[in-house]
C-alpha cells in the first residue's frame, strides 16, 4: 500500500521536513524538503512553517494544528527535540531515524556521520536500518556547527561560503584545543598573525574530520558512511574528510572509509523518519488484529 507521511526534524538550530511517497517504507520518493533556521523564534512555529512550506512543494493540503487526524497523511513522525510539537502522530529515536534516512541515500552504506549543531555521532547499522554501533561528540568539543557558524561570524564570511573558501586553501592552520572556548582563542591569534579565513577554516575542517575519524574507527566504520546532518552540505568538511581518510597511514588502526555526500543529507534524519513513520500504520493494524482475534474465536 503506497503510504503519505510526513518527518519533522527538530536540531538545536533549525527544523527540516520532509514529505515522501513509499511503499510501507520501501520504494520512497521525496516529494519535498523544507529546512528553517529556529533563530531564536518558538520551535513549534517554526516547525508549523517548515510543514507548511513542505506542503505548498508537495501540493498537497496540510492538516491544521489541532486535527485529531493527520489526513491527508498516513503518518506525520518527528524526531530530534520535536517530542512536543502539535499534531505529531508519533516520534522516533535521532540515531535510528539518520540510520534509516542514509540508507535510502544510498542502499550500500553501513554507516551514517551525523554531524549537527553541537555534537556529532558515528551510527553503524545493518542493511534494515538497525542500529548496531554509535559512538558521539562531547557537546563542548570545538569543530561543531556551531562552532564553525561563530568562527565564519567572526571572520566576515558567510556561512554558504564556508566550504568552497576552505577548499582553496593550500595549507590548513589546524587549531590545538579540543574546548569550543579556546579554540575560538585560538583562530584570534591566528587572524592576530595573518593567517588567511581560508587556512582557518580549512584548519578547522581538518580538526573536526580528525574527531570524526576516530568515531568511525570506534564503530568500524569500514565502508561507504553517509555524512548527515547540518554539515553533510559543508564542501570543506567532505574535502577534509576524505582528505584525512586517505592520508592515515595503512595499519590495524586504519579505516577504510568512503564518504559519500549527497545534497539531501541535511534532511537524512527527516526522510528516515518519514520511511519509518510509512511503516507504522501497518504495525498498528497487525497489533490491532492480533488484540481482537481471540474475541473474533470466542
Amino acid at each position: 500500500m503506497r503510504h503519505l507521511t510526513a518527518g519533522m526534524d527538530v536540531g538545536s538550530s533549525s527544523v527540516k521536513a520532509t514529505i515522501v511517497a513509499s511503499n510501507a517504507g520501501d520504494d520512497g520518493e521525496v516529494l519535498a524538503t523544507s529546512v528553517q533556521r529556529i533563530r531564536r523564534r518558538n520551535m513549534r512555529d517554526v516547525a508549523r512553517s517548515a510543514l507548511e512550506e513542505a506542503c505548498a512543494i508537495a501540493k498537497v493540503p496540510c492538516p491544521p494544528r489541532d486535527a485529531e487526524t493527520p489526513a491527508p497523511f498516513d503518518y506525520i513522525a518527528s524526531t530530534g527535540e520535536a517530542e512536543l510539537l502539535d499534531g505529531i502522530t508519533g516520534h522516533f529515536y535521532g540515531m535510528t531515524a539518520h540510520a534509516r534516512g542514509a540508507l535510502f541515500l544510498d542502499p550500500e552504506a553501513i554507516a551514517a556521520l551525523d554531524v549537527g549543531a553541537l555534537h556529532a555521532r558515528a551510527i553503524r547499522m545493518d542493511p534494515r536500518g538497525k542500529v548496531l554501533r554509535h559512538r558521539m561528540t562531547s557537546q563542548c568539543a570545538s569543530g561543531s556547527g556551531q562552532f564553525i557558524e561563530n568562527i565564519a561570524r567572526y571572520l566576515g564570511v558567510p556561512l554558504e561560503d564556508v566550504g568552497e573558501l576552505s577548499k582553496q586553501s593550500k595549507s590548513g592552520e589546524e587549531v590545538s584545543s579540543i574546548c569550543a572556548v579556546l579554540a575560538e582563542t585560538d583562530v584570534i591569534n591566528m587572524v592576530s598573525r595573518g593567517i588567511s579565513a581560508a587556512d582557518i577554516l580549512k584548519g578547522i575542517h581538518l580538526s573536526l574530520a580528525g574527531r570524526l575519524l576516530r568515531l568511525l574507527r570506534a564503530i568500524g566504520g569500514d565502508g561507504k558512511v553517509v555524512i548527515t546532518g547540518g554539515l553533510a552540505v559543508d564542501d570543506g568538511l567532505v574535502a577534509a574528510l576524505r582528505e584525512v581518510i586517505a592520508g592515515e597511514k595503512r595499519g590495524p588502526k586504519a579505516v577504510a572509509s568512503t564518504i559519500v555526500a549527497d545534497p539531501r543529507g541535511i534532511f537524512a534524519g527527516a526522510i528516515g523518519t518519514a520511511l519509518l513513520g510509512a511503516v507504522r500504520p501497518e504495525q498498528l493494524r497487525k497489533l490491532g488484529d492480533a488484540r481482537i482475534a481471540p474475541s473474533a474465536h470466542a
